[in-house]
């Protein structure tokens, strides 16, 4: 049994799945600088196939969450930063077909090769096997992410809501002005005032970074204000 053998092997078992088309597994982790039997097309289908099953899990789970709620949610869940520390957690890096330049500049180890490389996996199982199998396997694999899901994860800031809010009564934008900086470089305390003209309305926050005290400034502009957190 060859090493990339036993690594397909492995693979198989932690991804809870066994191709009955091996040919279709190898496709899916042959990056194009291998050949040009290359897993491009089956990563265009897993990425769909994942927004779909990541959708339908979204919106059954949280009834009461809006649009955009669940985009940001969806989205956090399927980004390829997420994509490949999953490819990492199951290895996937040891099992891709490469060429010589990638193998030389560690391509294996790269976040969009290992996020693309997964994507085409789901895409694989989804043409090895239907639609409820792919829709298992994904729902497994991603199951510890899925079961520390909240929407206070993908809450809006502040400064967000404040924007939006100002953008819905066609206002001005807020104004940022940073006011001063105090202590020593490693421990600064930041100053800021946030205006917003057509209401005539400054508020001051503070923080450790410019963005925390920029923040605070205006969670308590939106509180003068009454608006009311979305």
């Amino acid at each position: 049994m060859t090493n990339k053998k036993h690594l397909h092997e492995r693979l198989c078992r932690r991804l809870g799945y066994q191709f009955s088309d091996q040919k279709l597994f190898k496709k899916a982790l042959t990056h194009r600088s291998a050949t040009n039997y290359h897993n491009e097309r089956l990563e265009f289908l897993g990425d769909a196939i994942l927004g779909m099953v990541i959708a339908e899990y979204l919106f059954e789970r949280f009834p009461s969450a809006d649009e955009g709620q669940l985009s940001r949610l969806r989205s956090m869940l399927v980004r390829g930063k997420t994509l490949a520390k999953i490819a990492k957690e199951l290895e996937v890096g040891d099992n891709l077909h490469l060429g010589e330049g990638e193998l030389k500049s560690g391509g294996f180890r790269r976040e969009s090769i290992l996020a693309d490389a997964f994507e085409a996996i789901i895409g694989a199982i989804y043409l090895d096997s239907d639609f409820q199998t792919v829709k298992r396997i994904t729902l497994e694999i991603y199951h510890d992410r899925l079961q520390n899901l909240s929407l206070q994860m993908v809450e809006k800031d502040p400064k967000t809501r404040l924007q939006e809010w100002l953008q819905s009564k066609k206002m001005e934008l807020p104004l940022y002005e940073l006011l001063k900086v105090t202590g020593e470089a490693h421990q600064q305390t930041f100053e800021v005032k946030c205006f917003i003209n057509e209401k005539d309305l400054t508020t001051l926050g503070s923080g450790a970074s410019r963005r925390t005290a920029e923040q605070q400034a205006a969670e308590k502009a939106l509180k003068l204000m009454n608006v009311e957190k979305r």
